[in-house]
């Protein structure tokens, strides 16, 4: 008969995460995780098979973390708008979590047409944002959509590294002037594509 666990999965979940939103996922292993249960490392292997198990899941929690931040950006009179500027603040918020979604070295470089659908779970509901939000195509949202994640990101690495502090109202200045910049132009596109098929 097994041990019986004397650590709910969700405790040590929990336990993980905290380790990862202060140290980073590196410092999670076998040993802290005990420590910060204040037992072993043996009770873990009761319930996990292995630390890459563990990790795994830790993960799965960090990506739920920033799904609730996702969230907070879509009930947003402005949900698109909201989206960046939250983004921003889960970097700043949580700059190790940040790291480990966004920061994350890939095994093989992808496209820019294709980095954030595998990077972020939350990709189709903030494209949906983008289409209901403004009026644009599916092609139209993608654009702006990538334009808008490529400068918010920027910022929120500068953030997530410390190497910029910036105040809520400049991030909401900045995400802004990118905002209305971009869709002018995708605006513009459009009429003179109307202007093209009226000639």
């Amino acid at each position: 008969m097994p041990p019986k666990a004397k650590f709910t999965r969700e405790q040590m979940i929990e336990a993980g995460l905290k380790i990862v939103r202060e140290n980073g996922m590196e410092a999670l292993s076998a040993r802290s995780l005990g420590a910060e249960l204040g037992s072993s490392a043996r009770p873990i292997f009761t319930v996990f098979q292995s630390m890459e198990e563990v990790q795994e899941e830790v993960k799965k929690s960090a990506k739920s973390v920033y799904a609730g931040y996702v969230r907070a950006g879509l009930g947003e009179e402005l949900a698109f708008k909201g989206v960046g500027t939250q983004y921003i603040r889960f970097a700043v918020q949580e700059p190790k979590l940040f790291r480990l979604l966004f920061m994350s070295e890939q095994t093989k470089p992808l496209a820019a047409v294709n980095v954030m659908p595998v990077i972020d779970d939350n990709y189709e509901d903030i494209l949906l944002s983008v289409r209901n939000g403004y009026d644009l195509s599916e092609k139209e949202a993608e654009q702006l959509y990538r334009h808008l994640w490529i400068y918010t990101h920027g910022i929120a690495v500068l953030c997530a590294t410390n190497m910029c502090v910036f105040t809520a109202e400049e991030i909401n200045r900045m995400v802004t002037e990118a905002f209305r910049g971009i869709l002018t132009e995708i605006k513009q596109g459009q009429e003179a594509g109307m202007g093209g098929k009226n000639e």
